[in-house]
């Protein structure tokens, strides 16, 4: 007898995407792993997110939200639709991240991350922006919008990172990736100037005894407040204090273990190799991931660089270069009822081969477990409020 296990996976197709729910079978402890087609109908799915509840929104890259309802119905209005200010005529541009506020069934905040569609000089710069949902709970109120933080990313139209989540601790996280190209032609991971390569830690419910933001470092920023333990406030303003971590190239999509609030990254690589990487929940942040110094953990640009203790490097790598992977998608730590054999363990894909795994960890050591190919393009994960 199968049922279904409440993680699951968004596919992009070239016109049609679906979402699936994860399918084990009987036999758990072998982590056999099928997928089951759970709603279809959307254009360029690339988020999932919920709200404590069982719906599930889909982020779509032109600048939609969508609902579906637990059974799998899909509402024909879309829940936000900004399509006009969103840029997607790259493709690894448009609405990429979707986060609710934690106190949203009181608040009716949430944030959304994407690529501005503005004058040509500032085409692809990263917006964070908090939207509010209006008094019909399938509809958000495209007009009511907040821009917290303006990044300027005009230059090149990849390696946006996208991905926003609240942690445990009630701050809004970001990541963004290194500004474009290849081979970080700026070293903007490395640098602790740029808000750009990194992952970001803002508070957004101002008044809650944070710190103004510095104007060095974004376009746009006032309406948050920076967390006097993030790593680099100094008081100097030399440093963008935003920074949570750095050293990153994409990382596309990231999670916290709900359980305990380690993270989890997935960095997309370069030349060689694809990257997780870790945060336990007990960390002061400040960790440097490493790029563009290294790539997994080889070095591929060193000039300029520290020692190699200087250096955060990943729990797992795995390669792509003359193989069919191409580009990590981060996924979702499983700590679901139905299946015990699962608790704990980190599920992922990548994009190009439709290849899924498993990290779990025990003790100080970490077990990769290859799941096999599910066919398709997988463009993120996600979790129902169960």
């Amino acid at each position: 007898m199968r049922r279904t296990l409440s993680l699951t996976a968004i596919l992009a197709a070239s016109a049609l995407a679906g979402l699936f729910l994860f399918q084990p079978a009987a036999s758990a402890r072998a982590l056999n792993i099928s997928l089951e087609n759970h709603a279809t109908g959307f254009l360029g799915a690339v988020g999932l997110a919920h709200h404590d509840t069982n719906r599930l929104y889909v982020t779509e890259r032109a600048g939609r939200i969508k609902i579906i309802q637990p059974l799998g119905t899909v509402i024909a209005t879309p829940f936000l639709d900004i399509d006009d200010r969103v840029l997607s005529t790259g493709s690894e541009q448009g609405l990429l991240g979707l986060a609710f506020h934690p106190e949203y069934a009181n608040n009716g905040y949430f944030y959304v991350y994407y690529t501005r569609n503005g004058t040509s000089s500032q085409d692809g710069d990263l917006v964070i922006s908090r939207f509010s949902v209006t008094a019909d709970p399938d509809v958000a109120d495209p007009d009511s919008e907040l821009i917290l933080l303006i990044i300027e990313h005009s230059q090149f139209s990849n390696h946006n990172g996208g991905n926003l989540e609240f942690g445990s601790d009630g701050y809004l996280y970001i990541a963004t990736g290194d500004g474009g190209s290849g081979g970080d032609p700026d070293d903007n991971g490395q640098r602790l100037t740029t808000l750009l390569g990194k992952m970001l830690r803002i508070d957004v419910d101002l008044g809650s005894g944070g710190a103004l933001p510095p104007d060095n470092c974004s376009i746009d920023g006032a309406n948050y407040e920076i967390p006097n333990s993030n790593p680099f406030v100094d008081g100097t303003g030399g440093d963008c204090d935003e920074i949570w971590a750095w050293g990153l190239r994409n990382p596309w999509r990231f999670a916290f273990d709900p359980l305990n609030g380690d993270l989890f990254i997935g960095d997309v690589g370069q030349s060689n190799w694809e990257e997780i990487d870790y945060q336990p929940a007990s960390s002061p942040g400040g960790e440097n991931y490493g790029w563009r110094c290294y790539e997994g953990n080889e070095p591929f640009n060193t000039t300029g660089c520290g020692p190699i203790g200087d250096y955060t490097f990943p729990i797992h790598v795995y390669p792509h270069s003359g193989t069919s992977h191409c580009s990590v998608t981060g996924g979702e730590i499983y700590r679901g009822a139905l299946y015990p054999e699962l608790y704990g363990h980190y599920l992922y894909a990548d994009y190009c081969s439709g290849n899924f795994w498993s990290l779990f960890k025990t003790g100080s050591s970490w077990t990769n477990t290859s799941l096999g190919d599910l066919g398709g393009s997988f463009t993120a994960f996600g979790t129902r409020a169960d």
